[in-house]
């Protein structure tokens, strides 16, 4: 864990509520795909966790969802300004699996961090499929970035206004994705389903709400087949088959 002071390079819309912030500043403590940051807001007692996107040498690429004060406060952030960023936290994703054929499951917000795995997969010489869902058309973001990766990408939504009508495990089924290995972020009923519909191993980003980020708090515990593990410390990635559903 490391902190850092980052600036601001730019804040722009995706969707109505989705948001991508680029900042500047040393992303050393970043080392894997799936690890999240912690920004300072002012006049908030908490720092906001938010998954990492991407990241390079010197620049670091949040995608966050307006959901309340401190994500309502991020999206006003204007270029140039200066945040106190806590980088580093938690475990990612294992881009050392031995596969062929990499999965990748997104569900809404849980979309972002899959980006720079995907990134990362494609560099080590993996087949990558890509399966997004979204509630409906309006919300769907990141679409192009992916298949600027040159990975195969399906989009589905719940209310079949783009790409395959229903959920990510309809999306699953009717396009014959196949794959040797997954990886997945998304809301915890989806991760749900998806760990019970698709029989290959594989890995789950955990979404909940963190007091720390760094595990002193225990708030973001969930039980798992070893006993109680904290989702900022021990996660949020977690094998499929740890998770006690």
């Amino acid at each position: 864990m490391q902190r850092v002071i980052f600036e601001i390079i730019s804040n722009r819309a995706l969707t109505e509520q989705v948001y991508e912030m680029c900042l500047a500043g040393d992303t050393s403590a970043i080392t894997r795909p799936g690890q999240f940051v912690e920004l300072s807001i002012e006049g908030l007692f908490l720092r906001r966790p938010i998954s990492v996107c991407n990241f390079d040498e010197g620049r670091l690429t949040l995608v966050y969802k307006v959901v309340g004060k401190g994500t309502a406060d991020m999206a006003a952030m204007q270029v140039g300004r200066k945040v106190d960023v806590l980088t580093g936290l938690g475990n990612g994703f294992n881009v050392e699996v031995e596969c062929e054929r990499a999965l990748l499951v997104g569900g809404g917000v849980g979309v972002p961090p899959l980006y720079r795995l995907a990134r990362e997969l494609v560099a080590r010489g993996h087949k990558v499929s890509v399966v997004l869902g979204f509630n409906t058309a309006s919300e769907i973001f990141y679409e192009q970035e992916f298949r600027s990766l040159g990975v195969d990408v399906v989009v589905a939504t719940a209310d079949g206004s783009q790409g395959v009508k229903g959920f990510v495990t309809d999306a699953i089924r009717e396009s014959g994705v196949e794959a040797d290995y997954f990886y997945s972020c998304g809301p915890l009923p989806m991760l749900k389903a998806l760990s019970q519909s698709v029989n290959i191993d594989g890995e789950l980003s955990l979404e909940e709400r963190m007091g720390c980020g760094f595990g002193i708090c225990m708030g973001c515990s969930i039980q798992t087949d070893s006993g109680a593990k904290r989702v900022c410390k021990e996660g949020p990635v977690f094998k499929k088959e740890e998770i006690l559903w």
